[in-house]
């Protein structure tokens, strides 16, 4: 099966080794083992040295208990029979995808988003239809654009909530209509929820399980939770029959995830507020960090993100986002991930949930970038 390149993976893959001040990080500020075990009420020592007899087997097929249940509690109506555990949220998005599309349907994906919601479907020989977000409306889908773009021949439709890279969050009365418009022609509604969790306010932010049957989230240890390198994820629906055929196909790419990667997360998931509590306050330092350089840079604009963890900022300047990230990186050590990788020209994606002080630097190393570029 030929496959278009994965633009945003291969971009950090070529470049993230690179960077002096990488500000294409999605992850808020990454935990250490010392730091999650203490967080976890555990001795680091002690628990480390208890792993040495951990047997190295396939474990849990399905997941423990305890990873399943934890996965749960973050939703409203999810039991732990109702999550599969996945290799990260890219081999979430992937199983849904693969196991669920075929050749000949059509689905519908928003753009921009992650590239596998569109590239993956295209490669099975499903016909793509992209529901264009604007910035005039906020990032968010246009109910009325997407009621056209649906047929009785639509499996699915998927959104990126919160988006990335735009920070943007759809309302739950929108989601809503979004359910009403699946359900219309019968198709189902899959939600890459990976940035979920962490609300600007602490309340509970939804999910599309919570408000249709055929429902799919994805999500993983990875951003909110700070734990990328677990490459822990997750598929939650209440949807029998797609549970089903996921679960079969999960025996050919997955059989089961790492037994000690289970047990990390697992401790996570148990304290998961303490974890929430720490990230909130370094996501509400940043993004305010992050829009005060935008209103004292006459160069750049965006719409506020109000979730997540990136932002996507345009910039003044006639060069196309690729070059321009190519020489940020080799002239300035600065890393962002050029708009171009997502459909989006004339913009870069900015991460901005890290060390606070470093993204200052970053982003006024690139306000003077700007500067330079328009004195030549």
């Amino acid at each position: 099966m030929k496959i278009k390149t994965f633009k945003v993976e291969r971009w950090m893959n070529d470049y993230e080794d690179d960077a002096v001040y990488n500000l294409g990080e999605t992850c808020i500020d990454s935990l250490t083992i010392g730091e999650l075990l203490e967080l976890g009420g555990y001795s680091p020592d002690e628990y480390l040295k208890s792993l040495k007899d951990t047997r190295l087997t396939y474990s849990y097929i399905f997941g423990s208990p305890e990873f399943k249940s934890g996965v749960a509690s973050l939703y409203n109506n999810i039991k732990p029979e109702h999550v599969i555990p996945t290799h990260g949220a890219t081999g979430a998005n992937a199983m849904v995808l693969e196991t669920l599309i075929e050749p000949g349907d059509n689905m519908i994906s928003v753009m921009p988003t992650y590239q596998q919601h569109y590239s993956i479907p295209e490669a099975i020989g499903a016909e793509v239809r992209i529901l264009q977000l604007t910035a005039e409306n906020g990032y968010l889908p246009d109910i009325d654009e997407l009621r056209k773009l649906v047929d009785d021949n639509t499996k699915m439709i998927t959104v990126n909530n919160p988006n990335n890279p735009t920070g943007s969050w759809i309302p739950e009365e929108s989601m809503k209509q979004i359910a009403e418009v699946a359900a219309s022609v019968d198709a189902y509604l899959l939600s890459d929820e990976v940035y979920r969790g962490i609300s600007e306010d602490g309340e509970y932010m939804y999910s599309v399980t919570d408000l249709y049957d055929k429902g799919i989230s994805v999500g993983s240890m990875s951003k909110i939770f700070s734990l990328a390198g677990l490459r822990m994820g997750w598929i939650a629906t209440r949807d029998e029959d797609a549970l089903n055929e996921i679960l079969e196909r999960r025996d050919y790419n997955t059989i089961s995830c790492g037994v000690i990667d289970d047990k990390l997360a697992s401790i996570a998931l148990a304290n998961k507020e303490k974890i929430f509590a720490r990230n909130r306050e370094i996501l509400h330092k940043n993004r305010e960090i992050l829009d005060q350089w935008v209103q004292e840079t006459p160069e750049v604009h965006y719409v506020r993100p109000v979730a997540g963890t990136t932002a996507l900022v345009y910039y003044d300047a006639d060069i196309p986002s690729y070059e321009l990230c190519v020489r940020l990186i080799k002239e300035k050590g600065l890393l962002f991930t050029p708009g171009e990788a997502f459909e989006m020209e004339g913009a870069v994606r900015i991460g901005y949930a890290f060390d606070s002080k470093l993204l200052r630097q970053g982003l006024d190393i690139f306000a003077e970038f700007l500067k330079e570029i328009k004195e030549k």
